[in-house]
C-alpha cells in the first residue's frame, strides 16, 4: 500500500486534534453556543453553492430519509462538537484528546449492541482495559475518587460526546442512505445549523471579532470540511478498520499540540490512562475475533 495513502488519515486526526486546543482557546473568547452554531454556519456557507444542486436533485429520497439524517447530525454535528465546547470550559484539551480517542471502543460496544455484532475478544478485554484507564484520567490518578463523585464536568461531558459520535458511526452503518456521501453531509449540516439554532439564540451571542474570528473559520472550515473530505478519501483508500486505527493517535497529537501552543503539562496520570485507553482501543481492533469462537476454543484445548 503506497505511504502516500496514509497522509488523508493522518491528515484529519492532526486536525481533529488540533481542533482539542482550539476549543480551549474559545474559552473566554467566544461563547460555546456561539461557536458551536457560527462554525456550522460557516460550514454551511461555503457547502451550498457546492452541493445545493445535488440535494436538490435528490429531494425525494431525503424527503423520505430527514428523521435518519436530522438524527444523524444531532448526534455527530451538534453534540458531538457543541458538548466539546462546553467540556473546553472545565478540562484540558490533554483529556479531551484521550477521552476522544475512546470512540473506535465505543463504536464497538454499541455495534455489538444495537447491530447486534457478536462481541469480540479483543473487545471486551480492551472494554476493560479503556474503562481502568478513563477511571484513572477521570479520577485525576485516584479512580477511588469516583466513589465521591469527584469528576470533573467537562470529562463527564466529553465521554458524552464521544458517545454521541459513536452513536453517529454505529446508526450510519444501521442506516445505509441511498444518497451520495456529500449530500448527506450537507443534509446533517443543515440540520445541525437548525438543531444549535435555539442554544445561540438564548445563550450569550459572542460578537465576531478580530479575536475569535480565527478559530470560527478553524473549527468552520478545517475541522468541519476539510477533514470529512480526508477521511472520506481515507476510507476509499484504505478502508474504515484501518482508517480508524489512526485515531488512536489523537491522545497524542493532542498533548504534543496543548504543551506547545497552550503550556499544559503532562501529568503521570494523563500518561498512565492514556496508555491504558489506547492499549484498549488497539486491542479492540486488532483482537476482533468472536468471544465465544475464543472461549470454546479455550475449552476444547
Amino acid at each position: 500500500m503506497p505511504l502516500l495513502y496514509f497522509l488523508a488519515p493522518l491528515g484529519a486526526v492532526l486536525i481533529w486534534s488540533g481542533n482539542m486546543t482550539i476549543n480551549q482557546l474559545t474559552v473566554g473568547a467566544i461563547a460555546p453556543s456561539s461557536i458551536a452554531f457560527l462554525r456550522w454556519v460557516l460550514a454551511l456557507a461555503v457547502l451550498t453553492p457546492f452541493l445545493a444542486p445535488a440535494a436538490w436533485q435528490h429531494r425525494a429520497t431525503i424527503r423520505r430519509e430527514w428523521p435518519k439524517l436530522a438524527a444523524l447530525g444531532l448526534l455527530g454535528m451538534a453534540l458531538w462538537q457543541g458538548l466539546a465546547y462546553v467540556a473546553a470550559e472545565t478540562t484540558s484539551a490533554t483529556n479531551m484528546g484521550i477521552l476522544a480517542a475512546m470512540v473506535p471502543l465505543l463504536t464497538v460496544l454499541l455495534s455489538a449492541l444495537i447491530l447486534r455484532e457478536a462481541p469480540s475478544l479483543g473487545g471486551t478485554l480492551g472494554g476493560v482495559l479503556a474503562l481502568v484507564g478513563v477511571a484513572v484520567l477521570l479520577g485525576r490518578g485516584n479512580p477511588l475518587s469516583l466513589l465521591e463523585l469527584e469528576v470533573a464536568l467537562g470529562d463527564a461531558l466529553m465521554v458524552v460526546a464521544a458517545t454521541c459520535y459513536a452513536l453517529y458511526g454505529v446508526m450510519l452503518k444501521r442506516w445505509p442512505l441511498d444518497l451520495p456521501p456529500w449530500v448527506v453531509l450537507y443534509v446533517q449540516v443543515c440540520f445541525a445549523v437548525l438543531f444549535l439554532l435555539p442554544g445561540y439564540l438564548l445563550g450569550p451571542m459572542t460578537p465576531v471579532d478580530g479575536h475569535n474570528v480565527w478559530l470560527i473559520l478553524y473549527a468552520g472550515i478545517p475541522a468541519s470540511i476539510i477533514t470529512t473530505y480526508l477521511w472520506m478519501r481515507a476510507i476509499r483508500q484504505i478502508g474504515a478498520s484501518q482508517a480508524s486505527i489512526f485515531i488512536n493517535l489523537m491522545p497524542l497529537f493532542s498533548a504534543l499540540i496543548a504543551m506547545a501552543f497552550l503550556g499544559e503539562r503532562v501529568a503521570a496520570f494523563h500518561f498512565i490512562g492514556g496508555v491504558l485507553v489506547l492499549a484498549g482501543v488497539v486491542m479492540a481492533q486488532t483482537l476482533t475475533r468472536p468471544l465465544r469462537r475464543a472461549i470454546s476454543g479455550v475449552d476444547r484445548a
